[in-house]
């Protein structure tokens, strides 16, 4: 519509008109808005899945670790007996 015939309609349907543009451009605005918040909480939980992965090796390593000092525990036990055995 032109700007002279915008003029010459009523003031009602101008407002009309005014508060239907409005409303679209805030929808669009909101699911803009609802899409990037759903990229942010999905690339959260591909975060938190890979910090699940690394705790879960970290737990194993821990395992491993205790497992090798309690053989070290052992082996320096047989070493000071033989050491000590004349």
């Amino acid at each position: 519509m032109s700007e002279t015939a915008l003029r010459e309609q009523p003031a009602e349907l101008r407002i009309t008109i005014a508060v239907g543009a409005a409303l679209l451009v805030q929808s669009a605005l909101g699911l803009v808005w609802a899409g990037a918040a759903a990229e942010r909480l999905s690339q959260l939980e591909r975060r938190a899945d890979v910090s699940a992965e690394i705790i879960e090796r970290t737990v194993r390593v821990e395992e491993q670790i205790g497992a090798m000092r309690e053989q070290l525990g052992r082996i320096e036990m047989k070493l000071d007996r033989t050491e000590g055995a004349p």
